[in-house]
């Protein structure tokens, strides 16, 4: 058992390093890299149960306001964080988790895996194909009045639903809208934040499941034991994460992610049916 509980803790210490790297440099906050690891890992240690994959989720969205709090902070240094868009976005991202709560509340293990792999793989396109999502010399204003409600409605929504930071659609769209990929990875960061923050809250007290259903140390829909080695990782890891943001080429990255993506997308999709 002892064992076992340092394979634990030693496993979600590593996916929270990487999900603070890729917190840091892609603003996505790092569920992507989360909720696989605690899925992996949550069976081992309690029976498995439909509770499993809210408790991934849930404990996702808590490490995300951790890591990317921390990324914020790193890339504040830098003067890169358009907080003037954090502002403006803020109520309607807060509404739209609000919905996202209240879908994965009703909604089956099975249904949330698929969600969460149909997602993983939608997102997969950005990172391995970024010129035919963001086509070179096409470019906008960022959206206002109705136009800017709705996005930031659905980047809520849809994030709060898979535990993740809303990051790649952030970054897409200030990438469109000609803002420099490192305003938008910063900007991503804080809207990791503001994503994470309530949507934890929710999953806290979301859950009526018997205890003896969940993982050790779980509260709501958190698991605190991996939260705190998850959080170990990702506080480490995040401004490494920034600076190579702001230092290197991100395009051989953004594929090798994006690869690691699908990989994902299909062990979901394979999980769920």
């Amino acid at each position: 058992m002892e064992i076992e509980l340092v394979w634990f803790v030693l496993t979600l210490c590593v996916a929270g390093a990487v999900a603070g790297i890729t917190s840091g440099l892609f603003g996505n906050g790092g569920g992507f890299v989360v909720v696989p690891a605690l899925l992996a890992v949550f069976p081992f240690f309690t029976p498995a149960s439909d509770e499993l994959v809210k408790v991934a989720i849930g404990t996702s969205l808590a490490s995300i306001v951790i890591s990317s709090a921390r990324s914020v902070l790193a890339h504040k240094k830098r003067g890169a964080v358009d907080f003037v868009i954090l502002r403006s976005w803020f109520v309607w991202i807060i509404l739209g988790v609000l919905g996202g709560l209240a879908i994965a509340n009703h909604t089956s293990s099975g249904g949330l895996t698929i969600v969460f792999a149909a997602g993983v793989l939608l997102y997969s396109v950005y990172f391995l194909f970024p010129d035919f999502v963001v086509r070179p010399g096409v470019t906008f204003s960022m959206p206002t009045g109705v136009g800017k409600a709705a996005l930031a409605f659905v980047i809520g929504g849809f994030s709060a639903l898979l535990g993740i930071g809303g990051g790649t659609p952030t970054v897409i769209t200030m990438v469109m809208c000609q803002r420099s990929i490192q305003q938008a990875v910063a900007t991503a960061a804080g809207v990791g934040f503001l994503i994470g923050l309530p949507g934890a809250i929710g999953f806290l007290f979301m859950t009526n499941a018997s205890p003896a259903t969940m993982p050790f140390g779980t509260v709501g829909y958190i698991n605190l034991p991996a939260l705190i080695a998850i959080s170990i990782g990702s506080i480490m890891t995040a401004p490494i994460g920034a600076s190579m943001a702001h230092s290197f080429s991100e395009k051989m990255l953004k594929r090798l992610f994006g690869v690691y993506l699908v990989i994902v997308s299909v062990a979901m999709f394979s999980k769920a049916l």
